[in-house]
């Protein structure tokens, strides 16, 4: 029997070859369409938003700039002529800009591919506006931009009044002056006279304060504080979107914060149920959840939904195995996000010190003698609104616990206390 091996090649050449046109219409699209399918990159998606209108605004911030504000500064930017693009978007570490403002610029300048460029956008640091112009900064745009944060006009402005003021300054081409001229009073040893009260006394809410640290060291039972400052949040932060909530949180109703409430419980929970039984912060990080959906259910107000955040970080912190002694949420006000340091704050008139995780607003303003912008709480049921803190200890789980700040264990956290019974709103409490 003689073999034929080019007759086998011929007979199982065209089977193979029709199998294979079959698998590669099957498997050509199977391989490129989810190449074609993804979504655009962050940046490529601002510069794409930026070139049918000149302010781009992050759905987080729509709260502080409605349709309606981000159409009047569009307006406002055509009658200058200038070549102004405004980015309202948060950031945090980790992020495709890596939280930081410069990295934002120069991404959405490379998509923009435009030689003469203004950008005025968000900052990495929390409360104020960061300004860069390409090919030079012949209008002082940096200058301009970074003196709204100092200007005594805008201390209670909105953020879309910023914007707006920046976009003047620059427009004026006189921002170096009037930054050098906003903050030549910062190095003075004294506060300045335009941030004392209209009576010349101490600020009122500094003075309630001072009950208030009074009272925190009372009920806490002698806390011990973590002395150790750090210069920059964890780089896991604890939200997928925490600077947007907290936006959102500063600008919009209480309904859509407690819609971001809501939403975080629940990415709680599941991150929680992914988890490995055998990690040792599960345990916490199960008790942070149940204490966060026993406070979102009863909550009365922004300070207990920002108590809800507070909780969730305080979960998350456990499942990524952080101490206690992680930076928690700003002190002064949670709704900042994740504070940046530990500060020694001493109220005006005392000589002791509350050791607090401050975000980086609050603590220039404390460094610069000017009041932190502070959450406030009603005194009692339909009573005057007050700083947080000034509510007694026994009646508040967040006076006692400074959001996080005053937190020397897990046995004296936020969840432990809830789960204790120390939430509650039937006397008054919250």
């Amino acid at each position: 029997m003689s073999s034929n091996p080019g007759g086998l090649k011929r007979t199982f050449a065209a089977p193979l070859a029709a199998l294979l046109s079959a698998l590669a219409l099957v498997l050509v699209p199977v391989l490129v369409l989810p190449a074609a399918a993804q979504p655009p990159s962050p940046g490529a998606r601002i510069a794409a938003g930026l070139r049918t209108s000149p302010v781009y605004v992050d759905p987080g911030y729509t709260g502080s700039v409605p349709p309606t504000r981000q159409k009047q500064l569009a307006a406002q930017i055509a009658k200058t002529g200038l070549p102004i693009k405004v980015v309202l978007v948060p950031l945090i570490k980790g992020d495709s800009f890596n939280g930081e403002s410069d990295n934002l610029q120069g991404v959405v300048r490379d998509h923009l591919t435009q030689h003469d460029l203004i950008l005025i956008s968000t900052s990495d640091e929390a409360g104020y506006l960061s300004g860069r112009e390409w090919p030079d900064d012949k209008h002082q745009t940096s200058d301009a931009v970074s003196a709204v944060g100092f200007l005594d006009d805008m201390r209670d402005a909105s953020l879309a009044d910023q914007v707006s003021k920046a976009i003047e300054l620059v427009q004026q081409g006189n921002g170096t002056q009037v930054y050098d001229d906003a903050t030549s009073d910062l190095g003075s040893s004294a506060p300045s006279a335009t941030h004392k009260p209209k009576d010349g006394g101490t600020t009122p809410w500094l003075v309630i304060a001072l009950a208030a640290v009074a009272v925190l060291g009372l009920a806490g039972g002698a806390l011990v504080f973590v002395r150790r400052r750090r210069s920059r949040p964890a780089p896991n932060a604890p939200f997928a979107f925490p600077q947007a909530v907290f936006a959102a949180a500063r600008s919009a109703d209480e309904r859509e914060l407690r819609r971001h409430a809501s939403a975080e419980v629940i990415a709680l929970g599941e991150a929680a149920q992914s988890a490995a039984d055998s990690l040792p912060g599960l345990p916490r990080a199960l008790d942070a959840y149940a204490a966060a959906g026993k406070v979102l259910d009863a909550a009365h107000g922004v300070p207990d939904l920002a108590g809800v955040l507070a909780l969730v970080t305080e979960g998350r912190d456990a499942l990524a195995g952080r101490t206690p002694s992680v930076l928690p949420l700003c002190f002064f006000n949670p709704l900042h996000g994740r504070a940046a340091r530990r500060i020694d704050w001493r109220p005006l008139g005392r000589r002791d010190r509350l050791n607090v995780a401050v975000c980086e607003a609050c603590d220039r303003a404390v460094r610069t003698r000017r009041a932190p912008e502070v959450l406030t709480a009603p005194e009692s049921k339909g009573g005057r609104e007050v700083p947080y803190f000034e509510i007694p200890a026994d009646r508040s789980v967040w006076a006692a616990t400074g959001y996080g700040s005053l937190v020397r264990s897990a046995e004296d956290g936020m969840a432990a206390r809830v789960g204790r019974g120390e939430f509650s709103h039937k006397a008054g409490q919250s």
